[in-house]
């Protein structure tokens, strides 16, 4: 009898497993993702943003669809040093940059792919005004975070706070990896993505 209660737990879980996986991958998907280019950490003057590369990788596998969140007034300097002190600055004052444009049809998605540089431990606070300017309710929000060494932070639990929505499990991954070994910044992504369902 406990054999029998036993195969039949293991078929349960995976047929949860296995109904969620499809559930995730049925999802309506949107990357939001902000990304500089410039002078940065460890990989010198970039054409292309370290975020931006990982998130167009996850677009690209899911299906998503794609916005990056610009500034309407973007006067944030190309020296990284200089980078960091306007970053510090606006976290002091709880800035609000503003966005460029928007995501019009926000509502009929069922994910949403959050993605950011770290600043100071801290989503660029331009990334607070996407969030504020949208309904969070019933979405799921997967965080993803390009870095050289400050990892996650408390990037996924202040997402929370900003959105009340349902956050999975970030993904982090040096700034370094995504520019310059992108093999492996991909099959990153493809275990991560897998953990998710997707």
């Amino acid at each position: 009898m406990k054999k029998i209660l036993t195969f039949l737990a293991v078929i349960l879980f995976n047929f949860n497993a296995q109904a969620q996986e499809n559930n995730m991958s049925s999802s309506k998907s949107l990357v939001v993702y902000f990304s500089k280019t410039g002078e940065q950490y460890s990989v010198g003057n970039i054409e292309e943003g370290n975020t931006a590369i990982i998130a167009k990788m996850i677009a690209q596998k899911t299906g998503a669809d794609l916005f990056e969140v610009k500034l309407k007034d973007d006067s944030y300097p190309k020296a990284y040093k200089a980078l960091t002190e306007v970053a510090l600055k606006e976290k002091q004052a709880n800035a609000r940059p503003q966005v460029d444009g928007d995501v019009s049809n926000f509502e009929d998605y069922d994910v949403v792919f959050l993605g950011s540089p770290n600043w100071w431990g801290d989503l660029p606070m331009v990334l607070y005004s996407f969030i504020e300017a949208h309904d969070w309710q019933g979405k799921k929000v997967a965080p993803f975070v390009t870095h050289e060494g400050s990892g996650l932070s408390s990037i996924p639990s202040k997402i929370k706070s900003a959105t009340n929505a349902e956050v999975l499990d970030g993904f982090e991954i040096y700034g370094h990896v995504a520019q310059n070994k992108r093999d492996e910044a991909s099959q990153k992504i493809d275990t991560w993505l897998k953990k998710l369902g997707f």
